[in-house]
């Protein structure tokens, strides 16, 4: 049986103090819409829906970027849950199955969960709801429950003091088939403190029809929503602790993991080695055996088996060591190529280039790539040395075996096995010193005395 899904991320979000949508704010790198997105691929959804609204077009812009089969539908006014969902109607006018509602704002709903309750729909309610027991119910929605039958849901602004002392409270997730979901939408009234229309409501609604509700449990962190600053820096740290366990459960080695930061996307092999203060942005895959040393930042990059990165080092989008590579501390490497055993070890800018296996990368190097207007490619063969403080100015070509002489400025090809010079003869100027320094002084003593 198909599934859709329909994520609300219409809310502006005015307590994050922010000109951008709340839904687009990053936890792990990735805007948190997409990681309720992400959570609902365990159902193979058909398709996927997703209701904007402040920042409408930003929104769209960053789903499509991630998914363009997504579905994007605007609600012009918010005027509460079950008119959000109602904005989805004719994307799945045709659409059979269940449709599951989730939130852009609530990043932590667990695959597994969500399976769950797709085997209640799979054993006869017509309607699931996702609650937890809330350490602190405060203004969330209370689960009104017979047994294992939801008889409704209360709003906290609508509730007394009985429904009030309820611990079981409202995620806002459903699941229901299709047609019976907008079916139920279309009954919703708004007659309530808030004046909203409450997708909540479709459970007394379906419960009158005959229907049956009922409500599965989940651990209270799963529906953890962000609407401020606050809210959204311990998401990122309950994202980041789970990232962290993880790591330690399938074999890597964090020496202090409470200083490690890792994307939504970090793939990092059995083995492997991180040392404190590593930061991993979107996109990268650490091989195993491969060493991330501290104080290293890794985005869009891929470290071969057994290579060294680090202490200080930075991989930019397009990095690509491989096995053995070593990258030493202050070195950058941005959209290049080491080939096996190739070493860039101190202070060198290797960007826009291929070094071929077993060449080394002498300290002070840079691959000139940039003219003002276009990008240019540095290509190093294998086994080459490359002197200290040698600039490459691409395009260029330094052939098999070669090597430059340190502070040479490159700017023609090398051939394979050649030696290349470009620096100006020195000259040395006997007992010269001593009256330059005098010179200078008596230069700047009349300065001062002119002032």
């Amino acid at each position: 049986m198909a599934t859709q899904v329909i994520v609300l991320a219409a809310g502006q979000g005015t307590r994050m103090q922010s000109e951008m949508p709340k839904v687009l704010h990053a936890i792990g790198g990735l805007p948190m819409f997409a990681h309720a997105l992400a959570a609902s691929a365990v159902l193979s959804p058909a398709r996927q829906v997703l209701v904007v609204g402040h920042g409408g077009e930003a929104v769209a812009e960053a789903a499509h970027k991630l998914d363009p089969d997504v579905i994007v539908v605007t609600q012009e006014d918010q005027l509460g849950t079950g008119h959000a969902v109602e904005q989805a109607r004719a994307a799945l006018a045709d659409a059979g199955g269940d449709t599951l509602v989730l939130y852009g704002d609530t990043p932590f709903i667990e695959p597994e969960t969500l399976e769950r309750m797709a085997d209640a729909r799979a054993t006869g309610a017509d309607v699931v709801i996702l609650g937890f027991e809330a350490a602190a119910p405060g203004r969330y929605g209370r689960l009104v429950m017979t047994g294992d039958r939801l008889d409704r849901i209360v709003e906290f602004k609508d509730a007394d003091d009985t429904k009030r002392a309820i611990t079981f409270c409202n995620s806002g997730v459903v699941l229901a088939d299709t047609g019976t979901l907008f079916s139920l939408v279309a009954e919703l009234g708004n007659d309530n403190a808030a004046g909203e229309y409450y997708l909540t409501d479709i459970v007394a609604l379906a419960n009158a029809r005959g229907l049956r509700a009922t409500a599965i449990a989940c651990a209270e962190a799963e529906t953890l929503g962000v609407n401020s600053r606050a809210e959204l820096a311990a998401a990122e740290a309950v994202f980041q602790t789970r990232k962290r366990a993880e790591m330690l459960e399938t074999g890597v080695t964090l020496t202090a993991p409470e200083t490690v930061f890792f994307a939504h996307d970090t793939v990092i092999g059995r083995d492997a080695v991180i040392e404190p203060n590593v930061v991993f942005g979107p996109g990268v895959t650490v091989e195993t055996g491969a060493v991330i040393r501290a104080f290293s930042h890794l985005e869009g990059a891929h470290v071969g088996r057994g290579a060294i990165v680090g202490p200080y080092a930075r991989l930019r989008p397009g990095a690509e060591l491989s096995n053995d590579a070593r990258v030493g501390n202050f070195c950058e490497i941005k959209n290049a190529t080491l080939g096996d055993g190739a070493k860039v070890n101190h202070l060198s800018y290797i960007g826009d280039a291929s070094v071929g296996a077993a060449s080394n990368i002498g300290a002070g190097t840079v691959t000139c790539n940039y003219d003002g207007v276009s990008k240019h490619r540095t290509t190093i063969g294998e086994g080459v040395f490359i002197g200290s403080d040698t600039m490459l100015v691409a395009p260029v070509t330094v052939g098999d075996h070669a090597m430059t002489a340190s502070g040479s400025v490159i700017t023609s090809d090398v051939p394979a096995e050649a030696l290349a010079l470009a620096r100006a003869r020195q000259e040395i100027k006997p007992g010269f010193a001593p009256r330059l320094i005098a010179k200078l002084r008596a230069a700047k003593a009349a300065r001062q005395k002119g002032s």
